[in-house]
């Protein structure tokens, strides 16, 4: 149980680690909004893993299946989604953001919920999980005993934590050295990296459909 705890460990770390579109969101709300609004926007991505995950373990083949199929569709609209929060976020003034936190408005779910439905809108990273079990030496859906899901996935889950949480504390110790204008700098190009990833997406999905 412990070596698959740790292998789940590894593919969280794995799944995160890389700077994708929640990433920078994530930089993005810590530097503007502080430490925990980075965070949580990190959980949403750590939930969104863990449940691709599950359905790896699970071998439940009619999801994968049904992500494989309508996976043009799903890259579109995913990308759509990315790339409209990317515009919002374009235009997003920080210093609006900053007095919402000190008049105690953190709209921490709203944090978490937007990177969720981001990450779970791309059929990538259930691609990359499963890349990554494969890597870890973790067999998909030949698991018979519930605990060795069970510790997989919070391995999974914790990996995944532990880097949102290190990603967004360091970030944080650096915060104080912004200004507004620095902020709104930020911003602005946090909202632009994540557009173009979107409108990738878009592309992508749009050209695997017409082929």
């Amino acid at each position: 149980m412990l070596m698959d705890f740790l292998k789940g460990f590894i593919v969280g770390l794995g799944a995160s680690i890389p700077l994708g579109p929640i990433g920078v969101l994530c930089i993005q709300r810590t530097l503007s909004k502080g430490k925990s609004s980075g965070f949580m926007t990190g959980m949403g991505a750590a939930f969104s893993d863990t449940f691709f995950s599950a359905i790896a373990l699970l071998g439940m083949t009619f999801v994968n299946d049904l992500l494989q199929e309508y996976r043009e569709w799903v890259m579109i609209i995913g990308g759509v989604i990315v790339a409209g929060f990317g515009f919002w976020l374009f235009l997003i003034n920080p210093v609006k953001q900053i007095k919402r936190v000190k008049d105690g408005n953190h709209q921490y779910f709203q944090d978490f919920g937007s990177s969720f439905i981001m990450t779970i809108t791309n059929p990538g990273a259930i691609l990359l999980i499963i890349g990554l079990f494969a890597f870890a030496g973790i067999n998909i859906g030949e698991h018979e005993s519930g605990f060795i899901i069970a510790s997989t996935l919070w391995g999974v889950f914790l990996g995944a934590v532990l880097w949102w949480f290190t990603l967004s504390t360091t970030i944080n110790i650096f915060r104080s050295k912004f200004r507004l204008r620095q902020l709104l700098l930020i911003n602005r190009i946090s909202g632009i990296v994540i557009m173009v990833l979107g409108i990738i997406s878009i592309f992508e999905g749009t050209a695997q459909f017409i082929q």
